[in-house]
């Protein structure tokens, strides 16, 4: 049984862990609604380029089998797996839960006999996946010293990415991150976005938007090598402010929850203690009445 000054020293301990936990609520909480308006914010304009390249590449046929973003190439061989996780713990969930559904790809690719790829951003998901699988780690990018992400950021991991392409380091590309939906719900998320990903529609609606009676200036092969690393950089851009507003609305659920549990344990160790103070009295007193009693 612990004694008393144990007792107090553990209630003291709680409640200094409960004032940190406060804290970091409500500092998750104000950088919450800033991440969340710019995830928003992203998804038409990303919607809309990935909508606008799908209608330009209606009409486009290729030439030659010389490697791009659009199409590919023949071979589907090597994939490389991109995972969008924190830098930073103390969000539950939020990086175990976007990892293994990324785990799962892997098994999946595995089997069909595929070389897989992982590049990491972040650093919590480099060291959940790297347990498992960190020989297939290419890379690891670190943004901890990243305050506010900004266009540049997921320019500089797409450039990565597009040179690793024309490289012929893999075939085909798919992103891994946690999309935004509320404060305790945050959906992971698997998108391909090399070669880009055509709508599979066959609609009346959809062969309305087909452009093959359209001339384009320049032509649609131009525009393309334009727009698609434009279109690559945007939705790399919106992976990582869904991910940077999960993760906040992540972290202020954690935090509530463990400011929750703090209380309730300061309540059971403050009864406690009231219990084991007055077991400590009543037995003092039946000794001092016991002692006069014996005089």
């Amino acid at each position: 049984m612990p004694s008393l000054d144990d007792l107090k020293k553990r209630i003291a301990s709680v409640k200094s862990t409960q004032k940190i936990t406060k804290a970091m609520k409500m500092v998750a909480a104000a950088k919450l609604r800033k991440a969340q308006e710019a995830a928003e914010q992203s998804r038409p304009y990303a919607d809309n380029m990935e909508n606008l390249m799908d209608s330009i590449s209606r009409g486009y046929i290729q030439t030659d089998s010389s490697r791009n973003l659009l199409t590919g190439n023949d071979e589907d061989k090597t994939i490389l797996l991109v995972l969008f996780t924190s830098e930073r713990g103390l969000c539950g969930g939020f990086n175990s839960q976007v990892s293994k559904a990324l785990r799962e790809k892997i098994i999946e690719l595995q089997n069909q006999n595929k070389t897989v790829k992982v590049l990491c951003v972040g650093k919590k998901g480099y060291d959940i996946i790297k347990r498992q699988y960190g020989d297939l780690i290419v890379e690891m990018i670190d943004l901890s010293s990243v305050k506010s992400i900004q266009y540049e950021d997921a320019k500089n991991i797409s450039d990565k990415i597009i040179k690793m392409y024309f490289d012929a380091e893999f075939d085909r590309c798919l992103i891994f991150y946690n999309k935004f939906k509320s404060v305790i719900s945050q959906i992971p998320t698997e998108q391909q976005v090399i070669p880009a990903e055509k709508s599979q529609d066959e609609t009346n609606e959809d062969q309305s938007k087909d452009n093959s009676f359209f001339e384009f200036e320049p032509n649609e092969k131009e525009i393309l090598e334009e727009l698609l690393p434009l279109n690559f950089a945007i939705q790399i851009f919106k992976a990582l402010l869904e991910s940077s507003a999960s993760e906040q609305g992540a972290r202020m659920s954690a935090m509530d929850n463990a400011s929750r549990n703090a209380s309730d344990m300061i309540d059971s160790l403050t009864l406690f203690y009231n219990r084991s103070r007055q077991a400590v009295i009543t037995k003092e007193l039946i000794e001092i009445i016991s002692g006069a009693e014996a005089v």
